[in-house]
């Protein structure tokens, strides 16, 4: 009779429980990142009245006889499924999900919890503001991030400053269009005098060079002429477009020679032409011979020309088309400049707008097209003189650029040659500041021109605000226009957290069944931070209230075993009397 009633009370202990841990869950029905609970039952151990027997050659075997001796707690699981994400706007709040937890710190000891309403503290720490715990990942040192060290507490504060950096590096991207028309006729602006190289094939020439030698063994590419007509030399420009077709007559003779300049392996020679008139065509097929004599007199060829506003240029292109312009400085044979800016900073954090200009030079189905970057329109000219506030004025310096590129549309790496700008500043910086341009990532492809210059370097600036992506890194946005990483959540993730002791505040800390904590990113471990929103309670009310209505039956039925035993009891005593 007795063990019924135990049998009894052991209902009611295990419905009891689950009862409190039903309560529990509802109670916590609305606080973040809570993780509900379930109580699962089991018997205890049974009374054997008669063991089993194995079957014989002439009896069958038999079952045990066991008596129940009621039903104990068997486990209370913590259920670590996601809750639902919930809004709140607040750009320090974070909602995780995913079988991960954020770390937390107070004093020596380290926790683990789901309440992603984290906030900043008049230090600039980042913390849970109930308990005030420090939250733990990694900070960024100069906006690198490195994950790979201990974790530690995150600390943003508030109008923290940015110092000046000075910029070493242009960076250019995207593309170059190969399909950019080409000049083939100058007309009107100021002509000017441009000095380049010619290649000299046939000969080897000296400051010696032979009298009487043959113009045939010149191939000259591009030319020059005055517009003064009566000039006494031509300068020869390698791949600057000078054609066959090209206009302009030379009259040379005994008493008005032709000087034709040419450079070969980085050295200068002067050759002579006398005798006769000559157009591009004569100097090209080689019709006339050279020989040592004086003057000349040159007539209406243009290879290049610079615009002004009294003074306009029209250039004829290779599509057919006719563009006017009241500045710059245009080249036969070349394409029209493409004008980049790039913001550069010197060591003070001023800004200075550094004009930097890519020409077509060359087109060629053999080696591929080659482009002049240069500091102007002009790509013979090294220097630029920017003016700037307050009468301040910067001068740069570039050595023209060869820039090539392969049949392909590729950048050249076997021919290309890194270059460096040099700023001259007079407004306190630094005095000489070099600025190296980076072209490796500029293709060549027909269709548009999308060339795109970036300097690196910043103003000084400070803190304005800050925010917090998916991964957990936190950016602060600086008045300098600068966004930067300033740090990164840490996340553990648990073999098995469901094995977590509990600690209160929504706190968990490692037990010996949990696991050790795996920290590392979000990214990293597979998990999803939701800023700007929490993580509600993944309570069930539904369930909670279902489970209760079974859990209140159990504890009736349990209930009347002890009232049932106890009348049993109440008649067996009555027999006596």
């Amino acid at each position: 009779m007795m063990r019924s009633l135990f049998s009894g009370v052991s209902g009611l202990k295990g419905h009891q429980t689950r009862m409190d841990v039903i309560c529990n869950n509802i109670a916590n029905v609305n606080a973040t990142g809570f993780k509900s609970s379930r109580v699962t039952f089991a018997d205890t151990l049974s009374q054997t009245q008669t063991g089993a027997s194995a079957p014989a050659d002439n009896i069958g075997g038999t079952n045990p006889k066991q008596i129940g001796l009621g039903t104990g707690v068997a486990s209370i699981d913590l259920l670590f499924t996601d809750g639902s994400i919930q809004s709140t706007g607040k750009n320090t709040d974070l909602c995780l999900s995913g079988n991960g937890l954020f770390v937390v710190k107070s004093g020596n000891d380290i926790y683990y919890t789901r309440d992603g309403a984290f906030e900043f503290d008049a230090e600039g720490n980042y913390v849970l503001p109930g308990s005030g715990h420090y939250v733990q990942g990694w900070m960024a040192k100069d906006g690198v991030l490195a994950t790979n060290g201990a974790i530690e507490n995150i600390i943003v504060k508030a109008g923290k400053s940015m110092a000046a950096k000075a910029s070493d590096k242009i960076t250019y991207e995207n593309n170059l269009n190969a399909a950019a028309p080409i000049i083939t006729n100058i007309s009107g602006g100021t002509n000017i005098k441009i000095k380049g190289t010619a290649v000299v094939a046939g000969v080897e020439p000296d400051e010696n060079i032979k009298l009487g030698a043959p113009l045939s063994s010149l191939v000259i590419t591009s030319g020059y002429l005055p517009d003064n007509n009566t000039a006494d030399d031509i300068y020869v420009i390698k791949a600057m477009g000078w054609s066959g077709s090209a206009s302009g007559t030379v009259t040379a003779s005994e008493g008005a020679p032709v000087k034709i300049y040419l450079t070969r392996d980085g050295k200068d020679y002067i050759v002579y032409a006398t005798g006769g008139s000559f157009n591009a065509d004569d100097i090209i097929s080689g019709t006339t011979t050279v020989s040592y004599v004086s003057g000349g007199i040159i007539e209406g060829y243009i290879t290049a020309a610079t615009a002004t506003t009294e003074k306009p240029v029209t250039l004829t292109l290779s599509d057919g088309t006719t563009v006017v312009q009241t500045s710059g400085t245009y080249n036969l044979g070349a394409g029209l400049p493409i004008t980049t800016t790039v913001n550069v900073y010197d060591t003070l954090g001023n800004a200075h707008t550094l004009p930097i200009y890519f020409t077509k030079t060359k087109v060629s189905s053999e080696e591929g097209n080659t482009w002049t970057v240069s500091l102007t329109t002009d790509v013979s000219e090294t220097s630029a003189t920017i003016k700037e506030n307050e009468g301040t004025v910067t001068t740069a310096t570039l050595e023209p650029i060869s820039l090539h590129f392969t049949t392909s549309g590729q950048y050249d790496s076997a021919k290309n040659v890194s270059k460096t700008a040099k700023l001259t500043l007079t407004n306190g910086a630094k005095e000489t500041q070099e600025i190296m341009i980076d072209l490796t990532s500029l293709t060549q492809y027909a269709g548009n021109n999308t060339v795109k210059g970036t300097g690196n370097g910043n103003a000084a600036g400070t803190l304005k605000s800050v925010s917090i992506d998916s991964t957990g890194i936190i950016t602060g946005v600086y008045t300098n226009g600068v966004k930067q990483a300033e740090a990164q959540v840490a996340v553990a993730q648990f073999t098995n957290a469901s094995g977590l002791t509990k600690t209160g505040s929504s706190l968990y800390q490692e037990s010996n069944n949990s696991g050790t904590a795996n920290i590392k990113t979000a990214i990293d471990l597979g998990v999803t931070i939701t800023p700007s929103a929490l993580e509600m309670s993944n309570v069930d009310i539904a369930n909670e209230f279902s489970d209760m209505i079974i859990t209140q039956r159990g504890f009736q039925s349990n209930s009347k075993i002890i009232t049932v035993g106890d009348e049993m009891l109440e008649t067996l005593i009555n027999m006596k009397r």
